[in-house]
């Protein structure tokens, strides 16, 4: 199983960061050790070269049987046994090792008896060179991959700090704020070059306009009908009650109205879109409002008061928002239905067979309805926006049992002192 890891991690930046210090430090080690081993063979090969030359002069003197140069015997001590054994072999040969705590090129060569002519060099300050290149060596690399990783940190913060606020546009634009737009700086200056992150920017400020523009079209155009429609509509009106009393009559009655319904939802809708409606504050029981709402409906709902409470609202459009809930729950639903106060939390029940699936993954949309349903889907849209206006949160579920049940919270201080009632109606 492929572990879990931190949010953090999956950042552009830390993936950066990461790249480049994984990147850095290879190719100062791929440097460091191509920089080690020249220096290393070239130091070892001049200190061998010495160390040979001065066995060759040992050996003259030796086959000569003049006194040995200092530094020089046989079998000395101190010679490495590996050596000792390739000099009474018969070859020469060199080798680094440590004497008296001091590291010596040691230089052997045969002499007579199967002995051997050693010669030991000083290796110290080459020794202490190479110390000297790998300390500079690590040094230069930590701050070559510190200067690179502060630079390539600045560099990587500029473009995640204009990602994070195109995402950031990309979410006002999302929850409803058409005005926003990135305005990056770079696309507006024809002469510099344009990354991808600006493209990004470029394709989302225009993705927002030609959505606004289209959803303002919409909006006017569902403004304009509405607003044309109630005109030939009162005439409607007014010459259906003309009418002689009769069967034809109620039904002419009956789709004039159901017209004149749909007409005030769509101008109310198109007055939602705008953003410009305000609230008219005042001091409401929530139980008490339930009840007439529920008594104005005319259909069989019952009301349960778990706790009552006492909110700052517009009564109008709250009793629009519940009277839309209600209606559409015995509409679209099977009895019993149920609307319960419990605080700031309204919440109205049916038992049919619940909401479809768009509508809880989407919300409400205005002309859709699925299974041979009857409506516009005009309801619960004005509920949503309604909702939105007066600051409250409605949300959409199926119950576990079956049944559809429409969740509003309002905004609500809780009162000091106050003893709230619990009952029925």
């Amino acid at each position: 199983m492929r572990p879990a890891l931190p949010r953090w991690a999956g950042t552009l930046a830390v993936k950066a960061a990461v790249f480049i210090t994984v990147m850095c430090c290879a190719l100062a080690a791929l440097l460091g050790v191509l920089v080690h081993v020249q220096v290393t063979d070239q130091t070892v090969g001049q200190a061998r070269e010495l160390a040979l030359s001065r066995l060759a002069d040992a050996t003259e003197a030796y086959e000569a049987g003049d006194s040995l140069p200092p530094g020089t015997g046989v079998d000395a001590e101190g010679l490495p046994p590996a050596l000792r054994e390739l000099a009474a072999a018969g070859e020469r040969g060199t080798m680094v090792a440590d004497h008296h705590g001091r590291p010596v090129m040691w230089a052997a060569g045969p002499a007579d008896g199967g002995r051997a002519l050693a010669v030991a060099v000083d290796y110290g300050q080459q020794a202490r060179t190479i110390e000297g290149l790998d300390s500079a060596i690590l040094w230069s690399s930590a701050l070559a991959i510190g200067a690179t990783l502060v630079v390539g940190a600045f560099a990587v913060t500029r473009v995640t700090r204009r990602l994070h606020t195109t995402a950031r546009v990309a979410r006002r634009i999302s929850a409803g704020d058409l005005d926003a737009r990135v305005d990056d700086p770079r696309t507006k200056d024809p002469t510099r070059p344009q990354d991808e992150v600006a493209a990004v920017a470029v394709a989302l400020d225009s993705m927002a306009s030609s959505l606004q523009g289209k959803l303002l079209s919409e909006q006017r155009f569902t403004a304009d009908v509405a607003h044309e429609l109630r005109t030939p509509l009162t005439g409607l009106h007014a010459a259906a009650e003309l009418l002689p009393p009769g069967r034809p009559t109620e039904l002419v009655r009956d789709r004039v109205a159901a017209l004149r319904t749909l007409t005030e939802d769509l101008l109310e809708i198109s007055r939602l879109d705008t953003g410009r409606e305000r609230v008219e504050l005042d001091t409401e029981e929530l139980g008490a409002l339930a009840g007439r709402v529920v008594r104005a409906s005319g259909a069989d709902t019952r009301v349960r008061i778990a706790r009552d409470a006492r909110v700052e609202t517009d009564r109008r459009r709250l009793e629009r928002v519940l009277g839309n809930l209600v209606a559409n729950a015995h509409r679209h639903g099977r009895a019993p239905v149920v609307l319960t106060v419990d605080g700031p939390v309204v919440t109205v029940r049916d038992h049919g067979d619940g909401y479809p699936e768009y509508l809880l993954a989407h919300g409400p949309q205005r002309f859709r309805t699925e299974g041979g349903a009857k409506g516009h889907g005009l309801g619960l849209t004005i509920a949503v926006g309604q909702a939105e206006v007066l600051g409250a949160r409605l949300t959409f579920a199926n119950a576990p049992d079956r049944g559809a049940v429409a969740t509003l919270t309002l905004p609500w201080t809780p009162p000091t002192g106050d003893a709230l009632s619990d009952g029925a109606v």
